[in-house]
């Protein structure tokens, strides 16, 4: 499996795992993040490049490929990519940059499956 597969797998085979436990707290808040991304006022694309802003600063490898993977479905380019990255790592500062390269490996893997 590559890299995308094997996040993708894992996410799923534990996602299912946690939501037949029927714990309504943890229901309502993967429902409250779901809707959060939904198309609003901001649509969707511009929503996703936030989400991974964000995750690159707090720092959370899960969130940022998560976040790349449905940036790629939402049509981000690679320039468009680039430049939420040097807003992730102007706020984040240097301690951003391991997770930028495993980014941008990401996002290289996921242009390579397009």
């Amino acid at each position: 499996m590559n890299l995308i597969e094997e996040f993708n797998a894992y996410r799923s085979q534990m996602n299912e795992k946690i939501m037949a436990e029927d714990n309504k707290v943890i229901k309502r808040f993967f429902n409250l993040d779901t809707n959060t991304y939904a198309e609003g006022a901001l649509d969707i694309k511009t929503k996703e490049m936030i989400g991974l802003a964000c995750s690159m600063v707090l720092r959370c490898d899960d969130c940022i490929k998560y976040h790349l993977g449905k940036s790629f479905e939402a049509g981000v380019s690679r320039k468009e990519v680039f430049e939420v990255f040097s807003i992730g790592m102007i706020i984040g500062g240097s301690i951003v940059i391991p997770h930028l390269r495993r980014a941008v490996e990401y996002w290289e893997e996921l242009e390579n499956q397009g």
